[in-house]
């Protein structure tokens, strides 16, 4: 039950960013400060709660493994996913320079759409990117919660993560023009699909050895500094400046005291 409702409370996000997504339009430096905020709330959680717990499971090598096989899926899928939302062998100097999938500049206020949106892609491609590095992070929750460790530090990150990417990739889908009612399902699935994994986690994983849950554990750790490498603090720096350090400061520091908790 605790289970469950760490996964909802953590998936909920998915819907309050969407819901958003759809009928607002924000500044791009709120954008910018929600980015930068959510990355330093996931460095606290992947070093205390995701690869610190690997380490402690399985030892260092299961560790450093299963971090790189999780940073390098991450990353493959990652330059799939931005070629699908924005093919093409070169891009004017004035264009979208982040990632082509979190495209803020469909959620913006004081910016058009780039062709990432326009063209129907990025907003999917930013759906699949939240399950791809969501579910071994809810797994990892889980785990932790069916150990009895708390994983509140690992709540917030994952809820503040989820809330600007799908805000961002549902203001995507509405840019693009496809229905609310479709873009709140899709959403909603992908909620559910994780609130799944960290039941999966607290469940049927809890019974596993130790050396053996330390793979997924290390391999979210993998994912989730591909993310803050790959997308959430370039993006952030491109529209925030160097104001967003501040922010990620914050975040790192309510993470971490909830790490303490």
């Amino acid at each position: 039950m605790q289970s469950l409702i760490f996964g909802i409370i953590a998936s909920s996000a998915l819907i309050i960013g969407a819901l958003i997504g759809i009928r607002f339009d924000l500044p791009k430096r709120v954008l910018a400060v929600l980015l930068s905020f959510a990355a330093g709330a996931l460095i606290t959680a992947l070093a205390f709660e995701l690869f610190e717990d690997a380490f402690e499971k399985g030892g260092i090598w299961r560790a450093a493994i299963g971090l790189f096989v999780g940073a390098l899926v991450f990353t493959v899928l990652s330059a799939l996913l931005d070629r699908a939302a924005q093919p093409g062998k070169g891009k004017p100097a004035d264009e979208h320079q982040g990632s082509a999938k979190l495209d803020t500049d469909a959620a913006a206020s004081d910016r058009a759409a780039t062709k990432a949106t326009t063209r129907g892609a990025a907003g999917l491609a930013l759906l699949a990117a939240v399950t791809l590095d969501g579910v071994p992070e809810n797994v990892a929750m889980g785990v932790s919660l069916g150990e009895g460790s708390g994983g509140l530090a690992l709540l917030a990150a994952i809820f503040v993560s989820n809330l600007p990417e799908s805000l961002v990739g549902a203001s995507s889908m509405r840019t693009q023009g496809m229905s609310k009612g479709k873009i709140l399902g899709l959403w909603s699935i992908c909620a559910v699909l994780l609130v799944g994994a960290t039941v999966l986690g607290a469940g049927p994983l809890a019974v596993v050895d130790e050396e053996t849950i330390s793979l997924p554990l290390a391999f979210a750790a993998g994912a989730v500094i591909a993310s803050l490498a790959d997308t959430l603090m370039p993006e952030a720096y491109e529209h925030g400046g160097p104001a967003v350090a501040m922010s990620t400061a914050a975040g790192f520091v309510l993470s971490f005291v909830l790490s303490l908790a």
